[in-house]
């Protein structure tokens, strides 16, 4: 094991054998279309700030969340009842195909709180015993798979809607409750200043 800006990286976990992740995105594509598109986008880049973007997500970490929204790990009663229909060999397809899509690129829209955000993301508030983001979820928010996703140009409603869910406990799927320590350290002006930075990091 070795740490990265405080976080553990188990190094068999980022490296999991992507073949175990494999999915068909042909197959993957026509799930998309008919039960993705509405609220993510047919190609991943959700036309909704509230939804996020999967579009070039490591598939690995799409596969995981769609599990956990099965099983009920992570709790949201739309996404609880599009996933019961889908098996697990649909999941890694659909994984597949968002992950091959490019991403567009995002825009922060406050150019003020993107820096203030940007200070958060690099280098956390040792004040609070905040983390730095960069550390877990890479210098220019690429993530690491499999463990910890891509950030880089999510819409910035929805990664302050999901880190104030982590830091209510309402969701509870990150590993060894990693977020959620760190977002219950977060106050909402600095949850709102990442999530600007993150929207649109290049």
């Amino acid at each position: 094991m070795r740490h990265i800006g405080g976080c553990a990286l188990v190094l068999v976990l980022a490296s999991t054998s992507v073949a175990a992740f494999n999915g068909d995105p042909v197959k993957g594509q026509s799930i998309a279309a008919s039960v993705c598109a509405a609220c993510h986008g047919a190609d991943g880049n959700a036309p909704i700030p509230a939804n996020p973007n999967l579009a070039a997500q490591h598939p690995e970490y799409l596969v995981k969340q769609l599990l956990n929204y099965k099983s009920g790990e992570r709790s949201n009663p739309i996404m609880a009842g599009i996933v019961a229909a889908l098996s697990d060999e649909d999941m890694r397809n659909v994984a597949a195909y968002f992950a091959a899509q490019p991403a567009r690129a995002g825009t922060a829209r406050d150019v003020k709180l993107a820096s203030v955000g940007q200070g958060l993301y690099r280098g956390g508030n040792g004040g609070t015993g905040v983390a730095a983001c960069s550390g877990c979820h890479s210098p220019n928010a690429a993530g690491i798979p499999a463990q910890y996703p891509r950030l880089k140009g999510q819409h910035s409603e929805y990664t302050a809607a999901q880190l104030k869910t982590f830091r209510s406990g309402e969701r509870a799927n990150d590993p060894a409750s990693m977020m959620r320590t760190i977002a219950a350290r977060m106050s909402d002006a600095e949850i709102a200043a990442v999530a600007e930075y993150i929207s649109g990091v290049q």
